[in-house]
């Protein structure tokens, strides 16, 4: 008779989780069709970005005050269901993955009724106040950890 075989717990290590960021559809963002126009999602990332750095502890005047700056190198955005005047939509920002150069952060708009309006994602990396790219990891090691605190992580127990 053959032993049974071992089984292995998987544990999820405790990770920031920023809390959803609020958007009121306000009527200039919407369309002819009484919608709102795609481009204004890309708007809402901004938004939520800055949110989710803000609750993280480092808001982005605590970062320019810094010399550093993190320009988007490349943002998607796929929709679901519009969007009308007057709707509240809920955007959640997860950090997807942090290296010393690139930050990418995912995006999930949802409505009220936790309907997925849409989804998306952003890489950003990091400029020093001349304008080079800097190794986050050494030249602000603090941030850097701050940003992969907020990636879960799966252990075997």
């Amino acid at each position: 008779m053959s032993e049974p075989a071992e089984t292995k717990t998987l544990i999820l290590k405790p990770h920031f989780i920023c809390p959803p960021y609020s958007h009121t559809v306000q009527y200039y963002e919407t369309d002819k069709m009484g919608i709102v126009h795609h481009s204004n999602y890309i708007r809402w990332m901004e938004e939520a970005r800055v949110f989710f750095l803000h609750t993280l502890g480092w808001d982005f005047n605590r970062l320019e005050s810094m010399g550093l700056s993190s320009p988007v190198l490349d943002v998607h955005c796929r929709y679901h269901i519009p969007t009308v005047f007057a709707e509240e939509v809920l955007i959640y920002v997860t950090v997807e993955s942090v290296t010393p150069v690139r930050l990418k952060l995912q995006y999930e708009f949802t409505s009220l009724d936790d309907k997925l309006v849409a989804e998306g994602s952003s890489e950003h990396t990091f400029l020093d106040s001349a304008g080079k790219i800097i190794r986050l990891h050494k030249a602000y090691p603090d941030f850097y950890k701050a940003l992969q605190g907020c990636i879960p992580q799966v252990v075997q127990a």
